[in-house]
């Protein structure tokens, strides 16, 4: 992508005012983004993407800066640039660079660059006539197939010189249900650290059918009653709940900073006896993975809490600086365009020993959420608003009637110290996260969970 004297060279120029620590991104990505409305392709953008980005640190500061050119004067014009921000003594620089040992955790059998638009285009078709033919309700379905290889290379001055190539395709699903008077949707988006073999492999008619049976089972719901009960979260893409409400606060960005509920609490128990949470990027061909994180550093799995105690955070390599504390493999960014920060990768909580069944007849009465929505979180309470996509009423330990209009409204320290039943069931999710370095793929995941009480919104008093 750049050879090495031509980075040795940045890096030097990026130390000429005294930063103590100077690092080069290189990206080259290709994509492709497909949208289909109603079985007709709508729009179809393929694109190709290259930059270079070079960070500078002296102490507890940084400066960041990009180009997406990459001739060696104008590398050098931006380092020194870059450099001209920060003051200090200037720094010569001797380099021996070691390659990353990193394995390839994520093989890859049919890149999406060999593939014709028109298979591509196929599948679409596919999912969305599964979804159209679910029932007469669905008024309308819609498409979006994506695909991402990208390249790339990050060297620095403590000699980390590391490759890596990321491949991505994923495909949603969303199907509207109406009765002439009003609409619901249903919603589906799963995807992977794999070529076109994964949809291959998918299950398409039954996330297709699943979009269209959410939209139509909650046209017909009822309103769902507002008060504290017990609520049952189903398992994959609930662990969204905890990624906002917990993960977030565990990311040294705002750790760091002491903008986190959970700063200072290491070894401090936050979470009830069943609960044990997990950051792991090296999971095989998951949506969230990587081989090495934006900063060259092999990923790895994080215990985050076990059996309650809160055991580590996930840390990128300036916020490591500033809580003395060694990087995680958690370092992240969108792009080139984004300084990386310490970001999540597939994080879950991890299978416990209650059956579904057992979880379920627990409850008295309560809410059952089968799938969230969007949600908001406050890092720095913890206070957090989420959706129900799907939810239905838990009455004498069975799953009644849907209900709609529901919303969990609580703080993350709270939820996790009344989680009190976990289950077997891990299932993860997939979903896009949004924070300081970008817009980046993120598993949820988790097994069935109880939260012996919580907060509910709805639009009726029970």
């Amino acid at each position: 992508m750049l050879n090495k004297a031509l980075i040795e060279d940045v890096l030097s120029a990026a130390l000429s005012t005294g930063g103590d620590f100077a690092e080069v991104f290189v990206e080259d990505k290709r994509n492709t983004v497909i949208t289909m409305i109603g079985g007709k392709v709508e729009d179809s953008i393929a694109g190709r993407d290259f930059g270079v980005g070079v960070r500078i640190f002296n102490g507890f500061n940084s400066v960041y800066a990009y180009t997406n050119e990459h001739d060696r004067d104008r590398l050098i014009a931006l380092a020194r640039q870059a450099a001209a921000s920060l003051s200090g003594q200037r720094r010569d620089l001797t380099l021996s660079f070691m390659a990353s040992g990193s394995e390839n955790r994520h093989p890859i059998r049919l890149y999406p660059g060999d593939v014709e638009p028109a298979r591509k285009v196929g599948v679409m078709r596919e999912a969305s006539r599964y979804a159209r033919d679910y029932s007469p309700e669905v008024s309308q379905v819609s498409a979006r197939y994506v695909d991402e290889d990208q390249s790339m290379l990050v060297a620095n001055t403590e000699g980390t010189f590391a490759e890596d190539r990321r491949v991505r395709s994923r495909m949603s699903i969303e199907a509207v249900a109406s009765n002439g008077r009003e609409m619901q949707t249903g919603f589906y988006g799963p995807g992977a650290q794999k070529g076109f073999e994964f949809f291959e492999g998918l299950d398409l008619k039954f996330y297709a059918e699943e979009a269209a049976r959410t939209a139509v089972t909650m046209l017909h719901a009822g309103e769902c009653p507002s008060g504290r009960f017990p609520v049952i979260l189903d398992n994959e893409f609930g662990g969204v709940l905890l990624h906002e409400a917990c993960g977030h606060g565990l990311e040294a960005t705002s750790v760091a900073k002491k903008t986190s509920v959970f700063a200072d609490k290491l070894g401090e128990k936050i979470s009830s006896d069943v609960v044990t949470y997990i950051d792991d990027g090296t999971l095989p061909n998951e949506w969230g993975s990587l081989n090495i994180d934006d900063e060259g550093m092999p990923t790895r799995r994080n215990v985050l809490i076990e059996n309650g105690i809160l055991t580590s955070y996930m840390i990128d390599k300036l916020n490591g600086r500033r809580m003395g504390m060694a990087p995680t493999g958690n370092s992240r960014r969108q792009s080139y365009k984004f300084a990386p920060t310490s970001r999540m990768t597939n994080t879950f909580i991890a299978p416990g020993t209650s059956a579904p069944e057992e979880i379920i007849g627990s409850v008295e009465f309560g809410i059952y959420a089968r799938y969230l929505g969007g949600g908001q979180v406050n890092p720095a309470t913890g206070d957090f608003n989420f959706g129900v996509r799907e939810a239905y009423i838990v009455r004498n330990g069975k799953i009644c009637e849907p209900v709609r209009g529901a919303s969990l409204i609580g703080t993350g320290a709270d939820a996790l110290r009344r989680i009190d039943m976990v289950s077997h069931n891990l299932a993860h999710g997939q979903g896009m996260c949004g924070s300081l370095s970008g817009s980046i793929p993120v598993n949820c995941g988790q097994p069935m969970i109880r939260i012996s009480e919580l907060t509910v919104g709805g639009r009726k008093e029970k």
